[in-house]
């Protein structure tokens, strides 16, 4: 991100901003990194008066993920709608927004310029400053607009089809990443094992389901610690032995499913948790955020709040509506954002990559 700075100013499109005004009372955020096309309400930095989210899945759900050209393209006839709902939902206007967030990387170049500039003409038209969200910082909030919350430091997991990223959250514009992925993330192994079994699109969810009915030690399924890097995450040596369980299974009857759903997820569970309470050990941090989508996976729930109790730490999850992708987490990281005078010019550009 890129910030052209004059004392105590910064420089927004040609015109200067005085950084010492910039408490939006009322903000609009818009989200459109993948395949939700999504747009909020914050008013104050902590009331959140709407979040509208409209969903591609149903889309995605025959090609068996997400295909980028139809996102972007049903980005552009989504905007419009769900950013004037947005507004009607708080019971307000663009008239009386004072500043503008979006989501400004990573995630499907395509989809993100749609959002991007949609947001730059917003802005510009009303004069108003506009700031560049990274995705991931926004999920790390996303456990910040409930009811129960952290205080910082944090130890904080973003845990999704595209990411599965640890960090410790020092305050609202601060996280340090400790590891990451070496290949899938865990909601992409969820969604590639669901197509090994047949089973449909996004393959969370329904694995969650059927696992609730299996024997989550039916399948001794491998655990990635990986020591030398202990906070990294891998799932493709987990997800290659579910496919050799499905070969060797397959024509001696009924695939056992259940079992093999229930053994998966534990797997996964298991890894997730032990790293971040590692983690929280190792910083002698007390307190966990888990967000994502994978966040509202209810076994994952379970059993990283039992084990943090042991521990002597809390586990925090955001609402579920908060864990997918959303704009209201969007609103509370560009708050804080703008007002620490953190803002983007009209030639911004969107990153398909974007670290913390």
């Amino acid at each position: 991100m890129v910030i052209s700075s004059f004392k105590n100013k910064i420089i927004l499109n040609t015109e200067p901003v005085d950084i010492h005004k910039l408490n939006p009372r009322n903000l609009l955020a818009i989200e459109t990194s993948c395949d939700e096309t999504a747009a909020a309400v914050l008013r104050d930095g902590r009331h959140l008066m709407s979040n509208i989210v409209a969903s591609q899945a149903h889309i995605h759900k025959e090609y068996w993920g997400i295909v980028p050209e139809l996102a972007s393209r049903h980005h552009l006839e989504d905007i419009v709608r769900v950013a004037e709902k947005a507004l009607l939902e708080a019971n307000t206007d663009m008239s009386a927004i004072d500043a503008v967030a979006v989501t400004q990387g990573p995630g499907l170049v395509g989809s993100l310029v749609v959002g991007l500039s949609f947001a730059k003409a917003l802005a510009m038209a009303r004069g108003i400053p506009l700031t560049g969200v990274n995705h991931l910082h926004a999920h790390l909030s996303s456990v910040l607009l409930c009811k129960n919350t952290p205080s910082f430091p944090f130890v904080g997991l973003v845990v999704s089809g595209g990411h599965t990223n640890l960090y410790v959250v020092n305050d609202f514009l601060s996280a340090e990443l400790l590891g990451q992925t070496r290949d899938d993330a865990a909601g992409e192994a969820f969604d590639k094992v669901a197509k090994m079994l047949g089973l449909e699109y996004p393959g969370g969810p329904i694995i969650s389901q059927l696992a609730e009915k299996g024997d989550p030690r039916a399948f001794s399924y491998p655990r990635a610690r990986l020591p030398k890097t202990p906070f990294d995450f891998s799932f493709s040596g987990l997800k290659t032995s579910v496919l050799t369980s499905i070969r060797k299974l397959s024509g001696q009857g009924p695939l056992p499913v259940q079992d093999i759903c229930a053994s998966f997820q534990e797997a996964v569970v298991d890894v997730l948790v032990e790293k971040v309470l590692f983690a929280a050990k190792n910083y002698d941090i007390t307190r966990i955020a888990v967000t994502g989508g994978v966040a509202t996976n209810s076994r994952l729930r379970a059993k990283m709040g039992e084990e943090a109790r042991k521990l002597g730490c809390k586990a925090y999850f955001p609402y579920p509506e908060l864990c997918t992708d959303n704009a209201a987490m969007v609103a509370l990281t560009g708050y804080h954002q703008i007002r620490a005078g953190i803002l983007i010019r009209e030639d911004a550009d969107v990153y398909s990559r974007l670290p913390i």
